[in-house]
C-alpha cells in the first residue's frame, strides 16, 4: 500500500510539474515572436552525397569542386528529429518529366571501368512530371526526396507528429541554366511567373493554408511588409507553433515571383529583400558579418546566414565563423554539419547549447526569455 501511495504521489507531483511547465511555456509563447528565436539549419538538406564510384570519378576529374561538396545529409525526417528547424531545397522545373532521368555520371563511371553504383532512381521518379529536388544535374542527383511534393509531404508528416514544434523554415532555391561542370550537361529550364504559380500550387497541394505563415498574414493591414516587420508584427510562438515558413533564396528571382503579386499578395514565399524595400522581411546574409546581422535582427528582419562554407571549417575545425553567427542573432544558422552529422575529418559540428532545437534569440529576445521553454529536441 505504501508503495502504491508513493507511486500515486509521484504521478501527482509529475503531473503538477508538467502542468506548471506547460502553463509557463504558454505564457511565454504569447510574448515571444517568430523572429525572437534562433534555430540551426542545414545547407542543401536533401543531398545524399555520392555513391562510391561517383565520388571517385568526381574527385579525380574535378577535385576543387569535389572538395566543396563532400558532405551529405540524413533524411529530412531524421534531421528534424535531431533538432534541425531550417531546411533548404533546391528545385528545378520538369513539367514533362524525364529531363534529368539519365545523369551522365552513370555512363562516365562505366566508361572509366569503375564498379556500378546502386541505382540512383529505383522508383523511376525522375521520369515523372513535376518539380524535382537536386544539387548538380548529371553529377550529383542523389536526393533524399526526388519529387518536391515528396519532400513537402515528409516535412508535413513530421510536423503533424510533433505539433508543438517551433516554425520550420523552408528555404527554396530555384535552379536554372547550367548546373554542373560536366561538358554537355543538361541545363535547367528558366523560370517565369507561370512556373512560380505552379510551384505555389504544389506547396498548397500539400500544406493547408492554416499550416503556413504567409506574407499576407504578417503584413496584415500595413502598407508594406517591411512596415509590418519593423513594427514587430511577426506572429508570436503561440500563433506559430506547428507551422512552416517558406523563404525564397535567390534575389534575382523575386521580380518574376512578384509579377502580378505586389507585396507578395497571395504568395507563399517571403522573397529575399534588403532594408528599404517594401517586400523586405527576410534578408539573406550568408556571408554577413556578425555586427551587420545583429543590426538587421534588432530592427525586426528575419535573417539566415551560414556557419561554414565548402567543407573548409569541417576539415580544419575552425569554429570562428560558427561562434560569430550564433552570437549574431541570425534566426537561422545553416551548416553542412549539424550535431547529428559531424564532419568526418575533425568532428566539427554546429548546434545550440544544451541539446536545444531552438532557443531565445541572443540579440532581440525579451528579458527573462527561457531557452528551455522554446523547444527541446525529442
Amino acid at each position: 500500500m505504501l508503495r502504491f501511495l508513493s507511486a500515486g504521489l509521484l504521478a501527482a507531483v509529475s503531473f503538477a510539474s508538467f502542468t506548471s511547465w506547460a502553463q509557463t511555456q504558454s505564457a511565454q509563447d504569447k510574448l515571444i515572436h517568430l523572429n525572437q528565436i534562433q534555430v540551426i539549419g542545414t545547407h542543401n538538406s536533401y543531398n545524399l552525397g555520392f555513391a562510391p564510384s561517383e565520388a571517385k570519378y568526381f574527385e579525380q576529374h574535378y577535385p576543387k569542386v569535389y572538395h566543396g561538396v563532400e558532405y551529405h545529409h540524413q533524411t529530412l525526417t531524421r534531421q528534424l528529429d535531431a533538432g534541425v528547424r531550417q531546411l533548404e531545397l533546391d528545385i528545378v522545373q520538369d513539367p514533362a518529366g524525364g529531363r534529368f532521368a539519365h545523369p551522365k555520371i552513370v555512363e562516365l563511371t562505366k566508361e572509366a571501368g569503375l564498379p556500378a553504383d546502386p541505382d540512383f532512381d529505383p522508383n523511376h521518379e525522375w521520369i515523372r512530371p513535376g518539380f524535382k529536388v537536386l544539387h548538380l544535374g548529371d553529377l550529383n542527383q542523389r536526393s533524399a526526396c526526388i519529387l518536391f511534393t515528396s519532400c513537402l509531404k515528409e516535412i508535413r508528416a513530421w510536423s503533424k507528429a510533433h505539433r508543438g514544434h517551433v516554425p520550420i523554415f523552408l528555404l527554396i532555391e530555384d535552379k536554372q541554366g547550367r548546373l554542373s561542370p560536366l561538358p554537355g550537361a543538361v541545363t535547367a529550364e528558366p523560370w517565369i511567373t507561370a512556373t512560380w504559380n505552379a510551384m505555389d500550387a504544389e506547396i498548397r497541394s500539400v500544406f493547408k493554408e492554416n499550416e503556413i505563415i504567409t506574407p499576407d498574414k504578417v503584413r496584415g493591414n500595413a502598407a508594406t511588409l517591411e512596415e509590418a516587420v519593423l513594427a514587430g508584427k511577426w506572429p508570436t510562438l503561440a500563433n506559430a507553433r506547428g507551422k512552416v515558413v517558406f523563404l525564397l533564396y535567390n534575389r534575382k528571382s523575386a521580380p518574376a515571383y512578384l509579377e502580378g503579386h505586389a507585396m507578395m499578395k497571395g504568395r507563399v514565399l517571403f522573397v529575399n529583400g534588403r532594408p528599404g524595400e517594401p517586400e523586405a522581411g527576410f534578408v539573406e546574409q550568408d556571408q554577413g558579418k556578425a555586427d551587420e546581422i545583429s543590426a538587421l535582427v534588432k530592427k525586426g528582419y528575419l535573417v539566415r546566414t551560414r556557419a561554414d562554407f565548402n567543407t573548409d571549417q569541417g576539415r580544419t575545425n575552425d569554429t570562428t565563423r560558427k561562434d560569430e553567427t550564433l552570437r549574431s542573432g541570425a534566426q537561422m544558422v545553416s551548416t553542412d554539419f549539424p550535431v547529428s552529422e559531424p564532419a568526418p575529418w575533425t568532428g566539427y559540428t554546429v548546434g545550440l547549447p544544451n541539446g536545444l532545437a531552438a532557443r531565445c534569440n541572443p540579440i532581440n529576445a525579451p528579458a527573462g526569455c527561457r531557452d528551455e521553454l522554446i523547444e527541446k529536441k525529442k
